[in-house]
């Protein structure tokens, strides 16, 4: 459902779908969010990110701020990283952390965790050729123990390495005997999530103006 109210001084969402439950006051709380960072610029570009001072700290911190120029995130054709954003590119990715609705049947409840899980495996394939290795999910775990002071960098790697190896034991399972193994596809990447509440779990607290983000 395209919203097609105006936000005044934003850009109309012509192409963009919200929920029926956002309001116009939540628009323009994000319109203002955006110039804060934005620095009242019609664009964002990463260095603007380092305005937010908790963000700072969080051990993924330089997945966050590229999955906002992920060009796959942003809906569009071509791959790799845009240098800015726009309003209408910020809501874009402000989707993918809307809350779940009360009211979704249960085809609208599969699209939209996929959507989230589709955001999710982004941010682990960094070379963006559509597969996960086991390098690139193993380097995220890791990177995200990395955020924890009571944990030793040595432990940490061994429960990345556990995860990476788990992983590969869902995927490897699925495999016929002459297949070779080439990383973690989305549809893998979809059952090693089965059964995880990805719909409350991921989000980001970006409507604060002294906001911290937050991806799970």
């Amino acid at each position: 459902r395209a919203l097609q109210r105006g936000v005044p001084g934003a850009p109309c969402a012509r192409h963009f779908s919200f929920p029926p439950t956002v309001t116009s006051e939540q628009i323009e709380h994000l319109h203002r969010r955006f110039k804060q960072l934005s620095r009242d610029q019609l664009t964002i570009r990463k260095e603007n990110f380092d305005s937010i001072p908790d963000l700072e700290f969080n051990p993924i911190r330089g997945k966050i701020v590229h999955a906002f120029f992920d060009k796959r995130n942003l809906r569009q054709e071509s791959d790799g990283l845009a240098d800015e954003i726009n309003f209408e590119d910020f809501l874009t990715i402000m989707s993918y952390f809307r809350p779940i609705e009360m009211n979704m049947d249960e085809e609208q409840l599969d699209r939209f965790r996929k959507e989230k899980l589709k955001f999710l495996f982004h941010m682990y394939d960094s070379d963006h050729d559509g597969k996960i290795t086991l390098q690139e999910y193993r380097n995220v775990v890791e990177e995200l123990l990395s955020g924890n002071p009571h944990l030793e960098k040595e432990s940490a790697r061994s429960i990345a390495d556990g995860a990476m190896m788990e992983a590969a034991s869902i995927c490897v399972g699925q495999m016929g005997p002459d297949q070779v193994y080439e990383g973690i596809t989305f549809e893998d990447f979809l059952k090693m999530w089965q059964g995880i509440d990805i719909e409350t779990k991921m989000h980001v607290r970006f409507l604060n103006m002294e906001t911290i983000a937050h991806c799970y």
